[in-house]
């Protein structure tokens, strides 16, 4: 391996550690594993300005520290230096680590997933701050994802692998034009970002438009999972809202140096209704509230004012047995699947947790019903006895479907719940979360920063801003004619706008 002729497979200790960080930058995938929680975020960039000698002196490291967030998109960046990574969101943990990356300007950066967990318009804020960063000092950036529109739209070449091997290569356009391989064929096929593109060029709604799916998507063409949604949805009309959320307000309090606190208002009068059977996407920034409004649904968190009625009871004051025939009505599946999974807990004890929770049937029953819903999410009976660290990500969220769904619940809340996955997986899980509604007339919130998903899986959209609904309409509506600046703005961050595809 030679960067700048110099080998690194025969490198010394020492000739690595004056590399790392000032000549080559690396950014890792997932925030919360690389950051550590019991330091604060101020102490973690100021310990890597140190180590590449970037700064000396306590108030140059702090100015300093304060610049590399401010430059990766966290515009309080001053105010937030004391707090902890848990106290942040999952995309704003992701832009300390790009900061934490780029802070001494280096000759190469190997971004892995890099903005996986970012909204649209920061991942076009920081891309387009990596590209500044190319054109100015002749930075590298050799560019991991999963994504083909964003590949497509930022890279000059496209290298697709497949177990291990290169199965294609060339200019990314080309590529995406013209793909020769099954696999990048396949890889395309369930890209949101480019599904998304399809749809709207064609003019039509999901309900009247005429799609063939090829013979190299093996079942997972995002347009087809749409179309098959859209058709049962149309069922759905007239059935009476699941959730009503009126007037919904959250203000937490902020420690700030010594005893003081400040107040900050997370969710602001915020009204909604999901009709039964349906799929409403809450979209936004990275830190607009969405994921605030699914810990009130679940009433993980207290409203500060407002109301929400599930199935036309008020959850506000619900206590004992209500609590838990709520519970049993409303599951969640969570952002990070390994996170929520407990790691010394076999698959099918986690699955069989909330039936034992519940007291529904007996050890035989429950055993049944496990194998019912690993058969229900498409995974093989054999891995009941297997743990979390066994499994993909994508089998690790499936696992958390099948346990959302094992008390056979109305609601489900889904809080960015493919955000992680690469695009083949992703493409599956909506699939599966599609065919789902219409088996069991599931109804969805799905909680996303990523618009090129709710395309193809939403009957309505909500858009938030700064704790507000902004907009709120059908999903045609919003991507045909967005009433305001923001919605746009979204849209148009979406990859892969101007692209034409070959399939």
């Amino acid at each position: 391996m030679l960067f700048e002729g110099r080998d690194l497979a025969n490198a010394s200790r020492q000739e690595l550690e004056d590399i790392r960080g000032k000549l080559i930058g690396f950014v890792p995938q997932d925030p919360m594993s690389n950051l550590n929680p019991v330091w604060s975020i101020g102490f973690q960039v100021e310990e890597t300005i140190r180590a590449n000698g970037l700064a000396t002196g306590k108030k140059a490291v702090r100015e300093k520290a304060i610049e590399v967030l401010k430059s990766a998109g966290l515009a309080d960046a001053d105010q937030r230096l004391h707090q902890f990574p848990h106290q942040f969101s999952g995309g704003m943990r992701q832009r300390v680590l790009i900061g934490i990356g780029l802070a001494a300007d280096p000759r190469l950066l190997i971004a892995d997933e890099p903005t996986s967990a970012l909204d649209v318009t920061v991942q076009r804020r920081i891309l387009d701050h990596l590209e500044t960063l190319t054109e100015r000092s002749g930075t590298a950036v050799l560019f991991i994802t999963h994504d083909l529109g964003l590949a497509a739209e930022r890279a000059e070449k496209l290298i697709v692998m497949y177990k291990g091997k290169i199965v294609e290569a060339g200019p990314s356009v080309e590529i995406l034009q013209n793909p020769l391989h099954p696999y990048t064929q396949r890889l395309i096929a369930a890209a949101p970002s480019l599904a998304s593109r399809r749809i709207q060029a064609s003019g039509q709604t999901l309900g009247t438009l005429e799609h063939a799916e090829t013979d190299a998507t093996d079942g997972i063409d995002l347009i087809s999972a749409a179309e098959a949604r859209a058709e049962h949805v149309e069922a759905a009309v007239g059935e009476p809202p699941a959730i009503v959320v009126e007037n919904l307000t959250k203000v937490f309090k902020i420690r700030g140096g010594g005893l003081r606190s400040a107040e900050f208002t997370a969710v602001d009068d915020v009204s909604f209704a999901i009709a039964k059977g349906t799929t409403t996407a809450l979209v936004g920034e990275s830190g607009s509230g969405k994921s605030t409004v699914a810990k009130l649904l679940l009433k993980l968190e207290e409203p500060t004012s407002g109301a929400i009625t599930v199935q036309g009871r008020r959850i506000d004051g619900l206590r004992g047995r209500q609590m838990l025939s709520l519970r049993r009505a409303m599951q969640p599946v969570f952002q990070d699947p390994y996170g929520s999974l407990d790691p010394l807990g076999n698959i099918g004890n986690t699955i069989a947790e909330p039936l034992k929770v519940h007291n529904v049937g007996d050890r035989a029953s429950r055993r049944e019903r496990v194998f019912e819903l690993l058969d229900q999410v498409s995974l093989p009976r054999m891995i009941a006895g297997r743990y979390p660290n066994e499994l993909s990500g994508g089998q690790r969220q499936r696992v958390a479907i099948a346990r959302a769904l094992a008390l056979k619940p109305d609601i489900v809340i889904l809080d960015e719940a493919v955000s992680a996955l690469d695009v083949l997986v992703q493409a599956q899980i909506l699939r599966l979360l599609a065919d789902l509604q219409g088996e069991l007339g599931l109804t969805y919130l799905f909680i996303t920063h990523d618009l090129a998903v709710v395309r193809v899986i939403a009957d309505n959209v909500c858009v938030m801003q700064k704790g507000r609904i902004v907009e709120a309409a059908p999903t045609d509506v919003v991507f045909d004619s967005p009433q305001e600046q923001y919605t746009r703005d979204l849209l148009d961050a979406i990859p892969g706008a101007g692209i034409k595809l070959g399939i």
